[in-house]
């Protein structure tokens, strides 16, 4: 593993547990029976709202957070989501990146004929 890589592990980590933390302090983790489930239906809410916002205009402005583009932050949104389930169920997203980036490198062209 290369000191960068290391490093992105150690700050994703960080950010996955202020993610979990902020989450847990609104509220969202107050079920006994935290349903990853639900979690993942709320990823894919996350990625239609991107979606909105490009069938709007790929510049649209967010409505939160205005200075950055609407799917800029709704993809922000489907991480920390992601990040949330990971934290609560001890995945580990962050090697994971990692590892996929690195066998992802060592993939043919379009791995090996795929149309897209």
């Amino acid at each position: 593993m290369t000191p960068e890589e290391a490093c992105f592990i150690q700050d994703f980590k960080d950010q996955q547990r202020l993610a979990s933390k902020i989450e847990s302090d609104h509220g969202f983790c107050d079920s006994p029976d935290y349903n990853v489930g639900e979690k993942i239906a709320l990823v894919h809410a996350e990625l239609s709202e991107a979606l909105e916002y490009l069938r709007k205009s790929e510049n649209a402005l967010s409505d939160h957070i205005p200075d950055f583009f609407g799917v800029e932050e709704e993809f922000a949104d489907v991480i920390i989501r992601l990040m949330g389930i990971a934290q609560y169920k001890g995945y580990r997203i962050a090697e994971a990146i990692v590892a996929k980036q690195a066998f992802n490198a060592g993939r043919p062209y379009k791995h090996g004929g795929k149309k897209f």
